[in-house]
């Protein structure tokens, strides 16, 4: 029994260390190598990952490693793969988008820490995508749900309504980035870490012109839910007053 545990702890140690297991025994803090983990962690920061998708990923790997008995995955390659994919459809029943995520994760990791790029999977099982059919909601649906809001919170549910705008997008839009001689919202630093340009719709053209005065005379953040920490009541009358349901 302790045989076996020392040797599991072994095998540990080699998971988080990429490096020989020897390592831990020598005073060589300074020059020892970032941990799987902690090297995966700054590889996908410095590819401007979201830190969701870090998490995520993160995840992947352990569940991988600890499918195969915590082997270091530099030790293991196409075959152990397949077989955890594979078991991700027929035994967990996990669905095709998720199954779609560990792969990414496990590629991920085999090209940019181990060092090694993945040919052939062979046949790996895949877990069905099922064929819905989008809700989608009507026109008096959605003037039903923006007629229960008010202030801040109206204007950045119709403007991601309108304009097709994430919710991290919207909330960090800056009026600095609305274009109103274009009818344009330039949106920074969207998914992937990129730029990309959305139309303004005519209906939201003077919320957002309410907004800028605001948040002129307020001296206020130039940011939507900013509205959160200034005058709602003055925020509130406005909207209220120009708000029409043009859609």
């Amino acid at each position: 029994m302790f045989r076996a545990r020392v040797y599991a702890a072994e095998r540990w140690m080699q998971f988080r260390d990429p490096g020989s297991i020897s390592c831990i025994h020598e005073d060589s803090s300074a020059f020892a190598k970032p941990k799987l983990l902690d090297s995966l962690r700054l590889a996908l920061r410095s590819r401007h990952y979201s830190r969701k998708t870090e998490k995520s990923y993160i995840a992947w790997v352990k569940r991988f490693v600890y499918f195969h008995g915590v082997r270091h995955p530099a030790e293991m390659g196409e075959p152990e793969i397949n077989a955890f994919l594979t078991s991700l459809a027929v035994k967990d029943k996990v669905s095709a988008s998720t199954q779609n995520q560990a792969i990414s994760a496990l590629l991920f990791l085999y090209r940019h820490i181990i060092g090694r790029e993945i040919d052939n999977l062979g046949e790996v099982v895949r877990a069905r995508k099922p064929k819905r059919l989008p809700v989608v909601m009507t026109r008096e649906e959605v003037k039903s749900v923006l007629g229960q809001l008010s202030g801040n919170k109206w204007l950045m549910v119709s403007l991601m309504y309108g304009t097709g705008l994430r919710l991290m997008e919207c909330l960090q839009l800056r009026i600095l980035d609305i274009d109103f001689a274009r009818d344009e919202i330039l949106v920074r630093n969207g998914k992937g870490a990129k730029d990309r340009v959305t139309m303004l719709p005519e209906s939201h053209v003077r919320s957002l012109f309410l907004f800028r005065n605001y948040q002129q005379t307020e001296n206020s953040p130039d940011t939507i839910h900013s509205y959160r920490d200034g005058n709602p009541d003055l925020l509130h009358t406005g909207i209220v007053t120009i708000r029409t349901y043009t859609f």
